[in-house]
């Protein structure tokens, strides 16, 4: 049997969806190449295990494709990783087992307590920053979705004393300033910059206060949201209102950043949440 990459997993199941609708359109395809694209697409429905038979299976979709999303946008790279808090249980969140983001799929799925321990890992390689997650859904029960990236744009502001602020409409989270966690604070000069324990991850999530960003000097950052789609909206607008901003500063002269009634903006993510899916095939 030739094993199938599960990478295009989503694009392969859009692409026999669309290959179909196609056919239907101009009357062509027989009742056997019909029999055969539903076949393909039965082939490629995702299966969850039995831990997860009271979980939605939409989530888990929509959990592999904020990974894919994040990824296609350059938010994450072979590293970061995304998390939601568990809706069957609080004290518990779901995460992807320790893989590229790009890579992952539902049969990837692992359960975590607050404390990070893996409820089902069952050999499975775990993130060893998980941490930063478990430790944010304790002090926020606001937050359900965290996500951790190398976003490349945010390095510059963690290492410099220019603070990251909102500089446009779609970064106005962003707020007057995002608050930048040292690591050496909290673990001395001798640290492996990774946040993995629970006291690191406290540490940081106290630097995210009750905000949706907090920059890891010279690492990345960690995003917080309400909801998945919210929270890859703003790691993907983080990045985004970063570069803008370099680009000002090239500029010269005074940036005029948004006012405190703009930051204050609602938020349509639903639009660009339905794009970025269809981008990686899910939509």
């Amino acid at each position: 049997m030739v094993e199938i990459s599960k990478v295009p997993m989503l694009c392969r199941r859009a692409f026999y969806a669309d290959l179909a609708n196609a056919g239907a359109a101009v009357g062509m395809g027989s009742a056997a190449d019909a029999a055969t694209l539903t076949a393909l697409l039965a082939a490629e429905a995702p299966k969850l295990d039995a831990d997860y038979a009271d979980l939605d299976p939409e989530l888990a979709l929509d959990l592999v494709a904020a990974n894919h999303i994040l990824a296609h946008n350059g938010v994450l790279d072979s590293f970061g990783h995304v998390s939601i808090r568990d809706p069957r249980n609080p004290n518990r969140y779901l995460q992807m087992q320790a893989i590229a983001p790009r890579d992952v799929a539902v049969s990837d799925l692992i359960t975590f307590d607050l404390d990070s321990n893996a409820i089902n890992a069952r050999g499975r390689p775990v993130y060893r920053e998980r941490f930063i997650h478990g430790e944010i859904y304790k002090v926020r029960p606001d937050v359900n979705a965290v996500i951790h990236s190398h976003s490349p744009g945010v390095i510059p502001f963690g290492v410099t004393e220019k603070p990251l602020r909102a500089i446009f409409h779609n970064g106005h989270f962003l707020g007057h300033g995002v608050p930048v966690w040292e690591i050496r604070h909290s673990a001395g000069e001798k640290n492996g910059m990774l946040v993995n324990t629970s006291e690191l991850g406290k540490s940081l999530a106290q630097s995210l206060g009750g905000g949706s960003v907090v920059l890891m000097r010279g690492h990345g950052d960690a995003v917080a949201g309400p909801d998945l789609k919210t929270t890859v909206f703003r790691a993907i607008y983080t990045e985004v209102n970063a570069r803008l901003q370099m680009q000002a500063v090239a500029l010269g002269g005074p940036i005029n950043f948004l006012n405190q009634y703009e930051q204050a903006k609602t938020q349509n993510v639903d639009r660009p949440w339905d794009m970025w899916r269809k981008q990686v095939g899910a939509g």
